[in-house]
């Protein structure tokens, strides 16, 4: 892996990890077009999302502080963890087999895009609502089915919050929040896979380039969002993701 690659990837998963449009999946397609070695993408995975974990935490940490007192908050997160920890480790072997197929990862595409819409169009119908134990659970249900590559681990939780009532803004802030533990427990997962497995590791400075590139893009683009949702609502993401799934299919039919 090159350090311009590597300056590309970082830059594609601090943009993608934070807009609602699905990190693993573009770093899948990007992945596929430029014909990297699987063995060391997933090491440097580990980077890219340590990246994004520096870039949640120093963006939320007034939050991350005030859950001290605000155990309310701490006991949402916690429970709305739950259903992701159960099923990454139920579902791991198969979630492995699965990851790295460009035409799975475009197919979950659409279907994300098609769910932003069905998720305003009920959002516009309800009133807001404060966050609960059922509400804050089904957004982490929502947070597990992002296990599967191509659908958007942030997009999923804002959605589903859309769905039940919760404003965007919150539901947005939330999402964060929830994804320290979900990322941070999915950096110690795949690091002791490489560890266990042995698998290749790029160099140091391609490491740092693709973590550093991560965690500043990463802290740019949660800024930017949480301005953006403010005024504007998932539909511009799901005509994104729309083009995307287009454009990806057309190449990966050209390259076979």
């Amino acid at each position: 892996m090159t350090l311009f690659q590597s300056f590309l990837l970082g830059l594609l998963q601090g943009f993608t990890e934070f807009l609602p449009i699905s990190s693993s999946g573009h770093l899948v397609l990007l992945e596929s077009i430029l014909k990297l070695k699987v063995d060391e993408l997933k090491s440097f995975d580990v980077a890219l999302h340590a990246g994004s974990l520096v870039a949640i935490m120093t963006y939320f940490w007034k939050d991350l502080w005030g859950l001290l007192k605000n155990w309310k908050l701490g006991a949402y997160i916690l429970v709305a963890t739950i259903p992701a920890v159960i099923a990454g480790f139920t579902l791991e072997n198969w979630l492995d087999e699965i990851f790295r197929d460009p035409k799975l990862v475009l197919s979950m595409l659409g279907i994300l895009a098609l769910f932003f819409l069905i998720a305003e169009y009920l959002h516009s119908d309800k009133k807001p609502i404060p966050f609960n134990l059922k509400n804050t659970f089904i957004m982490g249900l929502a947070q597990a089915v992002a296990l599967i590559p191509g659908i958007s681990r942030s997009g999923s939780v804002i959605g589903m919050g859309l769905m039940q009532g919760i404003k965007r803004e919150e539901a947005a802030k939330f999402s964060f929040l929830l994804g320290i533990p979900a990322i941070g427990g999915a950096i110690l997962l795949t690091a002791f896979k490489v560890y266990r497995e042995q698998e290749l590791l790029p160099g140091w400075d391609v490491v740092l380039v693709g973590f550093s590139v991560s965690a500043v893009v990463g802290y740019l683009t949660i800024a930017f969002l949480m301005r953006f949702l403010k005024t504007h609502s998932l539909r511009v993401f799901a005509i994104y993701l729309g083009i995307v799934v287009l454009s990806g299919s057309l190449i990966i039919s050209l390259q076979n």
